[in-house]
């Protein structure tokens, strides 16, 4: 077995087992029309004799080539276990290649049912949000151009946020410092409001005024779902609190019901919320439940910008984008103090507008200028820009990643 290659073993054994058996079968037939041969009558016995004669001769040149091919092969039972094992490398071995055929992307390809505004189908359809997304999928800037929208005063859930991380919220409007008690605590206290605004709309108007509108934003569930009063806060809200303008954002990386403190509701996730899923939640959602690669290479090619609203794609550049007008901010005239409504990080801002009249602000030297902006990604410090403009405290140039900020000489 040691002169033969590899390649050669299979055969040899097979040529073995093919001279083994002939010689045996041709030993039994051979034997076999001997004894038939006796028996037959005088003139048909030569023939049948001289046929057993020779099937004898060709099982003993077939036992002669076993013999040979033996000494070839050498342990008949290593080369065996030798030949199974080669045979189990090929078959099992990685050499088979897939080949797959994928369509090129037309870069000019649109979806049919594009909408470029998810909060007017939100507003159409009169539902809730879950926002689905990964992290730095853009769910912040998401949960900031909604509430600008939709309107209502801002409160935040998140236990684990970090500083920057919702800096155009009202710091008093950030809970979750005390982590899921304090969550629990403010849950209860936005039920009672909910109740509240139920006995406004009985016996006063059915009109609420905006100043008791509310956006919530739970970020991010399931953590939000051990509080107590998770389930009832976000049941009683998904079903009356857009009559009694409460508007919720659940934000999630997973949009299961019970990662919503909704299991065995799942028809409340279904019919009172609308699924926004960005990145790669969205490219998955189109591959795997629409079936349709096409929108899924679409919704890759376009980044954060395109994402789907429940079954519809949707293409929406946040960074091009200006809040709605709101109440405008007074700056106290010639002096160094704002009104309460400027945060700490437009209150910076300002305060370097004023130190720097006439020059643009620009997120990269912000960025650079303090620490207390560590954190934060350009677009959102941009958002802020255009939040201080749009309420007439300073003005906006530029649009999109060139969009810069400065202070008013007639503002100061």
């Amino acid at each position: 077995m040691s002169d033969l290659h590899p390649s050669q073993l299979h055969q040899y054994l097979q040529m073995y087992t093919r001279a083994k058996w002939s010689f045996w079968g041709g030993l039994l037939l051979g034997c076999g029309l001997l004894f038939f041969g006796v028996s037959q009558k005088p003139d048909s016995k030569p023939w049948v004799l001289a046929a057993s004669v020779g099937v004898l001769k060709i099982g003993r040149k077939h036992r002669q080539t076993a013999k040979i091919l033996q000494r070839s092969l050498g342990d008949i039972e290593e080369a065996s276990r030798v030949n199974f094992q080669a045979w189990v490398k090929v078959q099992t071995q990685p050499t088979a290649q897939l080949s797959l055929t994928v369509g090129a992307f037309d870069a000019n390809w649109q979806p049919e049912n594009l909408i470029t505004d998810p909060v007017e189908y939100v507003n159409k359809v009169q539902k809730h949000v879950a926002l689905v997304g990964g992290t730095g999928d853009g769910k912040s800037t998401q949960a900031q151009y909604f509430s600008t929208r939709i309107g209502g005063t801002v409160i935040v859930y998140d236990v684990d946020s970090a500083k920057g991380d919702w800096a155009w919220v009202e710091p008093q409007n950030l809970i979750g410092d005390g982590g899921l008690p304090e969550v629990n605590t403010a849950m209860q206290s936005a039920l009672d409001h909910l109740e509240e605004m139920r006995v406004y709309r009985k016996e006063v108007s059915k009109d609420i005024p905006q100043e008791h509108a509310r956006f919530y934003i739970a970020e991010e569930f399931p953590v939000l779902a051990d509080c107590d009063n998770a389930p009832q806060w976000i049941k009683q809200h998904a079903k009356v609190g857009r009559k009694r303008k409460q508007f919720i954002m659940a934000l999630a990386q997973n949009d299961t019901a019970a990662n919503f403190a909704l299991e065995g509701d799942a028809d409340i996730l279904d019919t009172c919320f609308v699924r926004i899923r960005l990145g790669k939640k969205a490219e998955d959602y189109a591959r795997s439940t629409l079936k349709n690669t096409q929108l899924e290479q679409w919704l890759k090619a376009g980044g954060k910008k395109r994402f789907m609203v429940d079954d519809y794609p949707c293409e929406l550049d946040l960074g091009l984008w200006q809040p709605n007008a709101i109440a405008p901010v007074e700056i106290s005239g010639g002096g160094s103090n704002a009104q309460p409504e400027l945060n700490e990080y437009e209150q910076f801002i300002v305060d370097w507008g004023k130190s720097h009249p006439g020059e643009i602000l620009k997120s990269r030297i912000l960025l650079q200028a303090s620490r207390l902006f560590e954190g934060m990604q350009p677009d959102e410090i941009r958002i802020i820009f255009a939040s201080l403009a749009d309420r007439r405290v300073g003005e906006v140039e530029g649009s999109g990643s060139r969009l810069g900020w400065r202070w008013h000489e007639k503002d100061s």
